[in-house]
């Protein structure tokens, strides 16, 4: 389907987790199936951020081999649909463009891409088609998931091969650590990247680990948590390229980096705290231990979402250990239930060596599963 235009539409809700699940699709796209992809946002500078040669002051640009457009609530100019269009996360398309829908014939493959999430109802609604309730079109709800029966995970080709060879590469962790402007790992440090909401209990922790028996280096990209580390630290929030020492915790600031840049952070650290859905699942893939800080939804609906993947990612982990991941996760997700943070990060920290092999494991099971990217093309290609 060489010729095939895509169009892919994205409303920035969670700030990076939305557009950086709809850059990677759009790039993979480009770069694997020889797509022509149009990639819609409403939010330019949230984009640029993650995506470097992407400008956030010009409307229409490309960019890695996509077209990257403003999409602003007039969409005044009413470009004709194309091939294939993915509405990420229910961001709905603007009402000129459906209309333009319609008059194509055949009508454009249209894909609901949907959250990830390891409940088990999503194997039955995945793949399922929906006719638009007032129009001639139908939508497919497209869903991410953990098993054979969703739509699987991103995964670029050679993912796992590139991470391995960046491991083993001790001049390339040299240079990224002087890229990001700190110093390589100490001996018995235990190196850490955050990347979290501002409501997470991060004081709590870094008093856990400033009082700890271990020295904990914690690098935090520039912007994220910076009301709470500032508070922490009293005002002296450091700067890209300084450290804040107390106890045994260094803090060291380090740029915000683009995707690629990013996966290298988290292969070569020793435990990533990842939040929302894009780090979410590039840190499965990074294999390390990590810890999630999923994104809060009224009524605690999203304890669900994280309880139904706990109970798959600790499937073939000791009971002992599995208490420790679940009663973690869930103290540094605010469940008030889970008991001190400090003492559930002592015991996390002692798994370390079984949760790498662990998260080994369970990276080769989700490699055996469908590409999202692919099983999407697999399908529109079918429909067309």
């Amino acid at each position: 389907m060489p010729s095939a235009r895509w169009d892919i539409f994205c409303k920035v809700v969670d700030n990076y987790g939305d557009v950086g699940v709809a850059w990677r699709l759009a790039r993979q796209l480009a770069a694997e199936h020889n797509l022509a992809v149009t990639l819609w946002c409403d939010d330019i500078g949230a984009l640029a951020r993650i995506a470097p040669g992407v400008d956030a002051r010009v409307d229409a640009q490309s960019a890695a081999g996509i077209t990257v457009r403003r999409w602003e609530e007039r969409f005044a100019d009413r470009p004709a649909p194309g091939d294939v269009v993915i509405e990420a996360f229910g961001c709905g398309l603007p009402e000129p463009y459906v209309e333009a829908m319609t008059r194509r014939l055949p009508p454009p493959h249209w894909f609901v891409l949907e959250y990830l999430s390891a409940e088990c109802w999503v194997e039955g609604t995945h793949g399922l088609a929906s006719p638009h309730p007032r129009l001639p079109l139908a939508r497919r709800f497209w869903f991410p998931g953990l098993t054979a029966a969703t739509g699987g995970l991103l995964r670029e080709r050679g993912l796992l091969a590139a991470r391995d060879a960046c491991r083993r590469d001790a001049a390339a962790l040299r240079a990224l650590w002087a890229r990001l402007r700190v110093p390589p790992p100490d001996p018995g440090e235990t190196r850490i990247s955050m990347f979290c909401y501002p409501y997470a209990p991060l004081a709590s922790l870094c008093d856990a680990w400033a009082d700890g028996d271990a020295p904990v280096a914690c690098l935090v990209p520039e912007g994220v948590a910076t009301g709470a580390l500032d508070r922490w630290a009293g005002g002296r929030l450091p700067h890209v390229g300084e450290a804040l020492m107390r106890g045994r915790l260094t803090v060291r600031a380090i740029p915000f980096v683009g995707q690629d840049e990013y996966d290298r952070l988290l292969w070569a650290c020793d435990v990533n705290f990842v939040r929302g859905e894009d780090s979410f699942v590039r840190a499965q893939w990074a294999a390390r231990p990590f810890v999630w800080h999923i994104y809060a939804q009224d009524e605690a609906a999203h304890r669900a979402k994280l309880d139904a993947f706990l109970a798959r990612y600790l499937i073939g982990l000791d009971a002992r250990t599995a208490v420790t991941v679940r009663r973690f996760w869930h103290a540094w997700n605010g469940d008030p239930d889970a008991g001190g943070l400090g003492a559930a990060w002592v015991a996390f920290a002692q798994a370390g060596p079984d949760l790498g092999v662990h998260g080994e494991r369970w990276a080769e099971a989700l490699a055996a599963m469908p590409d999202l990217a692919d099983g999407l093309v697999k399908n529109a290609r079918n429909g067309l």
